[in-house]
């Protein structure tokens, strides 16, 4: 059995955001602090498990109290004022490493908000539930803001007031554009609709790339978190143009009956959440249990 060649897509790997992050929790650990990240750094066990191993912790805001040195970090998603009235309270050392992409859109649905305010106006984001972007974007509007992300979702709208919509940056546009179509359907005659597509086209447009990327190789090898909707999101980008494309986390996950005598090349791609480190580590096993 042998592959004709196996090469890692230049193109994946840590959006500018995640680098920001990571960097800034590598430079305090190497200053030898302590550094307390508030919820996973990144969506990826094996990135996360190598910072806890330098000495980085993982916590929640309800820890905070019980911190008494160290540098408290919030990652790339955001935090709610509430994160950071509570970082003030406790007197904690603060190193903010929000994506500034995510920083400007709080901003942006801030300033919206306090403008709906004054014409009885909702705020909605379309985004997922629950997740640590869109925890800090409804944060800007008191927890007002309404979170739909299914057409399901829809009912909980007033459509006899106005509405300004925000997209969570790691969504889709296509979907953001259905949602809002949605709306307009709904909404009562003289009512308006304020959309804003504020979806992160260096995310985004990671979509288009690897299934070109893809259709280049007899198979794929993703490499993702199991928690990260941004790898299921891609790796079904790769199914839909390669069906000999499959899921790991990690090296160890690798089957050797995916490289039948007809493989003549791998493709190997990930997240904007999985490091470049380990989609190499792939490649290098992949070359040595086909070798």
């Amino acid at each position: 059995m042998a592959i004709i060649k196996v090469e890692v897509d230049k193109h994946s790997g840590f959006c500018f955001g995640v680098v920001k992050a990571v960097e800034a929790a590598e430079s305090l650990l190497k200053q030898g602090q302590k550094v307390w990240c508030v919820g996973d750094i990144v969506h990826n066990e094996a990135e996360a498990n190598r910072l806890r191993q330098l000495g980085m912790s993982t916590i929640q805001k309800s820890y905070f109290e019980q911190i008494k040195s160290g540098t408290v970090l919030f990652r790339a998603h955001g935090e709610p004022p509430a994160s950071y009235h509570s970082a003030e309270q406790f007197g904690l050392t603060l190193k903010d490493a929000t994506c500034p992409v995510v920083l400007k859109l709080q901003q942006r649905v801030k300033q919206a908000y306090q403008l709906q305010k004054t014409q009885n106006g909702q705020i909605i984001i379309y985004g997922k539930k629950g997740h640590a972007e869109v925890v800090g974007l409804i944060g800007q509007t008191n927890n007002e803001a309404i979170v739909v992300e299914t057409e399901l979702d829809l009912d909980q709208i007033d459509y006899s007031r106005p509405m300004e919509v925000f997209s969570q940056t790691t969504k889709s546009p296509e979907g953001l554009q259905q949602i809002v179509a949605l709306m307009k359907g709904r909404a009562h005659n003289g009512i308006e609709i304020i959309s804003h597509d504020t979806v992160c086209r260096q995310v985004s447009g990671r979509v288009p790339r690897i299934k070109r990327f893809a259709q280049l190789y007899d198979a794929v090898v993703f490499v993702g978190g199991t928690k990260s909707s941004n790898a299921r999101m891609l790796f079904q980008a790769c199914r839909e143009v390669n069906a000999s494309s499959y899921f790991i986390s990690e090296p160890d996950e690798l089957q050797l009956d995916w490289f039948t005598d007809r493989i003549g090349s791998v493709g190997v791609c990930g997240a904007t959440s999985t490091p470049e480190w380990l989609m190499e580590q792939v490649a290098e096993k992949i070359r040595r249990v086909v070798s």
